[in-house]
């Protein structure tokens, strides 16, 4: 009997009761899209009450509607009970509900670092430059009851700038020097502050989530956030003055 269910293989022992008579055992494969549930029993002797002689045996590939039951649980597991007195089984399925946010309230992903250049500083019309980073993690744990590993994946980054502006991005961003640019140019995740003062950023990485109860991975809906925050930027003004002398040579010169 094919069932559309992805259960890891597993051979079910046999079983001997009812005084030796019978001997019932089942079976159960995988072949990647569905899984073959098998059965046979086999009477030596008469009435299943033992003893030697004449024997019958019964394939129950085909599941009749006896006493007993193949109960398939979540995967990976399988559990065989039924009858073994009679051979005959019927199949039932539980399958593995849904997964949502909300069951993965229990598994906490790491926050992402947020830096900053210049480190801490920012002038005002000009770009500062944010870096925030997160990497794929696995986490081990139990849902329904059951197993599983879930795994997070950075799929994207929210900026908050700290005068009220956001910014997103799909990657966290990467200094001026590993971009091959000069310092105060535009990035992806820059920003330019308009009034100096000292603004509070953060950033927030969206993962998106997978759980797995070893029988493949399943996507689940929506995005699980974790954020980093309090990375201060003290956003100067600079001004520029043409001077017949420096600073050190004229300390109460202009700007000095």
């Amino acid at each position: 009997m094919l069932l559309p269910f992805g259960i890891a293989p597993t051979l079910l022992q046999p079983t001997e009761q009812c005084g030796g008579g019978w001997i019932d055992h089942c079976s159960v494969s995988n072949t990647g899209t569905s899984v073959d549930i098998g059965g046979t029993g086999s009477q030596g002797g008469s009435g299943g009450s033992g003893g030697s002689g004449g024997g019958e045996s019964h394939d129950n590939d085909n599941p009749g509607s006896g006493d007993g039951q193949i109960v398939v649980p979540v995967a990976p597991e399988v559990e065989c009970a039924f009858d073994p007195c009679r051979g005959n089984y019927d199949v039932v399925l539980i399958p593995i509900p849904e997964v949502t946010l909300a069951d993965l309230a229990s598994f906490t992903p790491a926050r992402p670092s947020l830096d900053g250049e210049p480190a801490g500083l920012g002038v005002v019309g000009m770009p500062t430059n944010f870096v925030a980073a997160a990497s794929a993690q696995d986490m081990q744990g139990v849902i329904f009851e059951r197993p599983v590993v879930v795994r997070f994946t950075p799929a994207g980054f929210r900026f908050s700038h700290g005068d009220g502006t956001t910014s997103f991005s799909p990657a966290g961003g990467a200094s001026w020097s590993a971009l091959g640019q000069a310092q105060f140019t535009p990035t992806a995740t820059s920003h330019v502050y308009s009034a100096r003062g000292t603004y509070v950023a953060a950033a927030t990485v969206q993962y998106s989530a997978a759980v797995n109860f070893g029988d493949g991975w399943r996507p689940v809906a929506g995005f699980v956030e974790a954020t980093a925050g309090g990375y201060e930027v003290r956003v100067v003004e600079v001004h520029t003055a043409l001077v017949d002398k420096t600073c050190l040579e004229n300390p109460s010169g202009p700007g000095c």
